[in-house]
């Protein structure tokens, strides 16, 4: 097994179980003012999508500093559309994702990224991508806290869960 790879796909199935949640609710809740780390789940929501876009084209090669610019200016644009149209967005960066993974990189490669907040690191491929997963962990985590603030339940996305939800069923012998 590839580990980061299954990893990416549990964030693509995670973030799917936090959109189908979502599509489940009123429609007001998706932009429902709350006091929290962010101020609608639409913005946390935006957020990993941004991220994830940065990174995406940092794995294509793109310089950090302008992954990083237009992903930043897309938010306005993505502010003003629909859960719906958000999830077709998500889905389709996957796909991108997707296909980067199948081409089968060596994700123990190191390129360099200079972060122009952080600075000049070599980092792996594999890095990157757990780093994706882990990102989309922790606010899927803000997105559940703000879900319950808002008298709504989440939707289960632990890694083990995943396991159930996307491993054939084992046949134990009698």
């Amino acid at each position: 097994m590839n580990y980061p790879v299954k990893m990416y796909e549990y964030h693509v199935w995670a973030n799917q179980a936090i959109f189908n949640r979502l599509l489940e609710l009123p429609g007001e809740l998706y932009n429902q003012k709350i006091t929290s780390i962010f101020p609608t789940v639409s913005e946390a929501l935006i957020h990993i999508y941004t991220a994830d876009l940065g990174w995406i084209n940092i794995l294509s090669g793109m310089d950090m500093k302008q992954a990083l610019t237009e992903a930043f200016q897309l938010r306005e644009e993505l502010e003003s559309i629909s859960l719906e149209d958000l999830n077709l967005r998500f889905i389709e960066l996957s796909e991108r994702f997707t296909a980067f993974l199948g081409q089968n990189p060596d994700l123990e490669r190191i390129i360099r990224l200079d972060n122009p907040y952080a600075g000049i690191r070599d980092t792996r491929l594999s890095e990157i991508i757990l780093h994706v997963v882990n990102h989309g962990t922790y606010h899927r985590g803000n997105i559940a806290a703000m879900m319950r603030q808002l008298g709504s339940s989440s939707a289960m996305t632990d890694y083990a869960f995943f396991w159930y939800q996307s491993e054939p069923e084992l046949v134990l012998p009698k």
